[in-house]
């Protein structure tokens, strides 16, 4: 018995679709997924052309020196405890508060520091510093 086949030898001239289409698919489904982040608007306060800026005003410095002695120094000038108080209170209602900087010298008590310090803060300043003893 002899059969007979049809065998071309032609190329098939067909594509076949399948990769194509899951590709496709793919891109498709990236597209989706990044395209609202895409659209995200964020809101910036950028300066405007033309408008000043007006630097941050820098809190001036106060040195209070206390001597061995217990004398006080308010920026060179001498003081005493009751003036020292009302010079916090001013120094505590300007616009913009003053640095204190206490220069203790090596014979003050820690009960006068302490005191200066705790009168300074009762008065609402917030920026105190020590001298550095160099």
């Amino acid at each position: 018995m002899a059969f007979s086949a049809r065998v071309s030898h032609a190329p098939l001239a067909q594509i076949n679709i399948t990769p194509l289409v899951d590709v496709l698919l793919v891109l498709l489904v990236i597209t989706m997924i990044t395209s609202p982040v895409l659209t995200h608007k964020l809101k910036l306060d950028l300066p405007q052309p033309g408008a000043t800026f007006d630097p941050p005003i820098e809190p001036s410095m106060v040195q209070l020196s206390i001597h061995a002695d217990g004398s006080m120094y308010w920026n060179d000038a001498p003081i005493d405890a009751a003036m020292l108080s009302s010079q916090l209170a001013i120094a505590s209602h300007l616009p913009v508060r003053p640095h204190l900087v206490i220069d203790p010298a090596d014979g003050v008590s820690y009960q006068t520091v302490a005191s200066v310090i705790s009168d300074a803060k009762r008065q609402g300043l917030q920026k105190i510093d020590f001298m550095d003893p160099r």
